[in-house]
C-alpha cells in the first residue's frame, strides 16, 4: 500500500496511517475525539455481515465506523 486511500478502501487485516480528514462539522469533531488525527496507525479488524459499519482498532480501541463517515478519512502507507 504506497499511495493514498481512503479508510472506507481499507480491507480486513490491512493497516495505513491517517493522512488527512476532509470531513466537518459534527463527525470531525468525533473523528478527532477518538484519536483520528495526523499519523494514526489504524487497522481494519473486519466488516459488519452487512458491509457497513466497518471495526477499525485505533489507539488501542475498536471503533465501528460507518462507510460514508470513513470516504473523509484520507490514508497513507503503514
Amino acid at each position: 500500500m504506497s499511495k493514498a486511500l481512503l479508510l472506507s478502501h481499507l480491507k480486513p487485516g490491512e493497516k495505513a496511517t491517517v493522512k488527512k480528514l476532509s470531513t466537518d462539522g459534527h463527525m470531525r469533531r468525533r473523528l478527532l475525539d477518538i484519536g483520528l488525527i495526523e499519523n494514526t496507525k489504524v487497522e481494519c479488524l473486519g466488516r459488519s455481515p452487512g458491509g457497513d459499519p466497518s471495526a477499525f482498532l485505533i489507539r488501542g480501541a475498536v471503533i465501528a465506523i460507518r462507510s460514508e463517515d470513513c470516504a473523509g478519512i484520507m490514508l497513507g502507507s503503514y
